[in-house]
C-alpha cells in the first residue's frame, strides 16, 4: 500500500511562506494498492491526488469521514470528476434527516458552486456508510461511527501489506474523566487497534483544549495516549491548527517528544509525505 499526505491541514486552509513546511491544505491522503486508487476525504489537498500510472481500471473510490467542508471543499476541482471515462465512487456518512447526494449537492451548486452535482460528466456512484464493513478492489474496509459534532465515520483501511486508521477529526477524551482507559469504551478503538500506521486528530495542545472541550478534536497529548492505548505502531499527527506556523508546529514536535522520550513513534504530518506498507 502506498499512501501520500496531500493535506493534513483543519478547518480552513492557510496558504503563507510561514505554512509551507507542513502545508496549508486541508484534509486529504491518497491510497493505492494494486492499481485501485483510495482517497480519504476531499479537502483543498484532493486537488494534489494523482492517479496512478500503474491504474487498472477507470474508477475512483472517495471515503468521507464527513461533511464539514474542509472535508469536502477540494471535491469540485477533482479533475476525475470532469472526465466522462471516469468511474467515481463516493462513500460517506448516512443522516437520519437527508440523503449523500442531497447533503453533497448543497455545496455542490450555486451560489456556493458553479456547476451542480447533477451535472458532473464523470459516471457517479454514492454509497451511504455507518457502521459498516465492505471491499475495494484489493482493500477490505471498516468504518466506524466516531465521536466529532455530526454524522462522522473513522476509517480501517487493509491490504494484503497491512493496515491503516484514519480518524483525522476525532475526540477520544471527551467526557467527565478524560480518555478512558477502558478500550471497550473509548471511541474508534476498534478502527485503530494494532494498526501499522494511525492518522489522529491533534489540532490542540492540553493547554488549548479545555476551553475546546466538545468541538470534536484531540489535544496531541490525548491523541498519543489514544495511539499507545491502541497499540498502534507509528502514529502520524494531523489535522493541524490552521493559526500553527510551521515554527509552531517544530517548537511543540520537540517538546513532545521529550516528554515522550520512550513513547510510541510519532510524527507531524506534512504535505507531500509518501509512505508505503
Amino acid at each position: 500500500m502506498k499512501m501520500t499526505i496531500c493535506g493534513v491541514r483543519g478547518s480552513i486552509p492557510t496558504t503563507s511562506p510561514d505554512t509551507r513546511e507542513h502545508g496549508g491544505n486541508t484534509s486529504c491522503i491518497s491510497l493505492e494498492s494494486e492499481g485501485w486508487l483510495l482517497v480519504l476525504d476531499a479537502g483543498t489537498g484532493i486537488q494534489d491526488v494523482r492517479l496512478p500510472q500503474s491504474m487498472v481500471h477507470n474508477r475512483v473510490d472517495i471515503l468521507l469521514t464527513h461533511l464539514h467542508i474542509d472535508h469536502i471543499q477540494g471535491i469540485g476541482f477533482f479533475k476525475p470528476l470532469f472526465d466522462t471515462s471516469m468511474d467515481i465512487h463516493i462513500w460517506g456518512p448516512t443522516s437520519l434527516t437527508h440523503s449523500l447526494r442531497s447533503r453533497l449537492g448543497r455545496y455542490l451548486s450555486p451560489p456556493f458552486f458553479p456547476v451542480y452535482f447533477r451535472d458532473l460528466p464523470s459516471r457517479l456512484s454514492l454509497h451511504e456508510i455507518g457502521n459498516s464493513s465492505f471491499d475495494i478492489g484489493p482493500f477490505h474496509i471498516m468504518s466506524r461511527y466516531i465521536i466529532h459534532p455530526g454524522p462522522t465515520v473513522g476509517f480501517r483501511v487493509q491490504d494484503h501489506s497491512g493496515t491503516i486508521a484514519y480518524l483525522p477529526d476525532h475526540e477520544p477524551a471527551l467526557g467527565p474523566y478524560g480518555l478512558h482507559t477502558d478500550l471497550r469504551w473509548v471511541s474508534g478503538s476498534d478502527l485503530a487497534i494494532d494498526a501499522d500506521l494511525l492518522f489522529h486528530d491533534a489540532q490542540y495542545t492540553l493547554v488549548e483544549y479545555p476551553e475546546k472541550t466538545g468541538w470534536g478534536h484531540s489535544a496531541m497529548e490525548d491523541a498519543i495516549a489514544f495511539g499507545q492505548l491502541t497499540r498502534v505502531k507509528k502514529l502520524m499527527l494531523t489535522h493541524h491548527d490552521p493559526m500553527r506556523l510551521d515554527q509552531d508546529l517544530r517548537l511543540l514536535y520537540t517538546q513532545l517528544r521529550q516528554t515522550y522520550k520512550d513513547g510510541p513513534e510519532f510524527v507531524f504530518c506534512k504535505e507531500g509525505m509518501r509512505l508505503e506498507l
